[in-house]
């Protein structure tokens, strides 16, 4: 009789392999300030395979990108989430990184047989699934997820910059950098940012006690909400 921890959908590392197409997850996007967290989950042919992968962190942005079209024409399939800000401060941000990379194995159009995720916890799933530490630098399919995450959430951030130009998302892509506290500082703090984490609380907190003189965050009418 099959152990009953098998039966559970949690997963646990497994001790054998397990036939069939396997999935690579992974996410972008954590810990900025501003903006959704994204994970993608890619299923390679290994027919097709493509030369360069790597943990994207690792590529030029300009690498990213030759990678990402090359993921997208030759991968069986692949699928991209994520969670919004509002998830992310209605959950946390742990749980809503769970939930995109949830969402895009579930946005798969073939239905992987193992799923690999980079890191050390996993979403709840309907399949096997493994957690792999720096799953991105040493699983082929992993590495596809992490650069199809990190190109589509950092195009996301260019379209921000291109609406907020103040802010300079172009650049940190929304993390905590002295260019965008100072925005804040500044200009306050946009429908976009996370207002669960703690320097967006303290601009937030800053500007309803700060005098009119201090100005008006700049937005345009209708706030994009990722």
């Amino acid at each position: 009789m099959r152990s009953k921890k098998f039966l559970k959908p949690e997963q646990a590392p497994l001790a054998w392999d397990v036939p069939g197409l396997l999935a690579g997850v992974d996410e972008a996007g954590r810990g900025p300030l501003a903006g959704p967290v994204v994970a993608a989950a890619v299923i390679l042919d290994d027919l097709a395979p493509i030369r360069g992968l790597a943990d994207s962190k690792q590529l030029t942005a300009a690498r990213r990108e030759r990678l990402y079209d090359e993921i997208r024409a030759k991968a069986l399939c692949c699928s991209i989430a994520l969670a919004s800000v509002e998830e992310i401060d209605r959950l946390n941000i742990l749980q809503a990184t769970m939930l995109a990379m949830q969402r895009a194995v579930q946005g798969l159009r073939l239905k992987p047989h193992k799923v690999l995720v980079d890191g050390n916890r996993l979403p709840a799933l309907d399949v096997r699934a493994e957690a792999i530490v720096s799953g991105d630098a040493l699983v082929p399919a992993i590495s596809a997820a992490s650069i199809l995450a990190k190109v589509t959430r950092d195009r996301m951030l260019n379209e921000l910059h291109e609406q907020y130009p103040a802010y300079g998302f172009d650049r940190h892509k929304g993390y905590g950098t002295a260019q965008h506290m100072q925005a804040l500082q500044a200009h306050g703090a946009l429908d976009v940012h996370r207002r669960s984490f703690a320097p967006v609380a303290r601009a937030l907190a800053a500007a309803s006690v700060a005098a009119p003189a201090a100005g008006e965050p700049l937005a345009p009418a209708a706030t994009p909400r990722l």
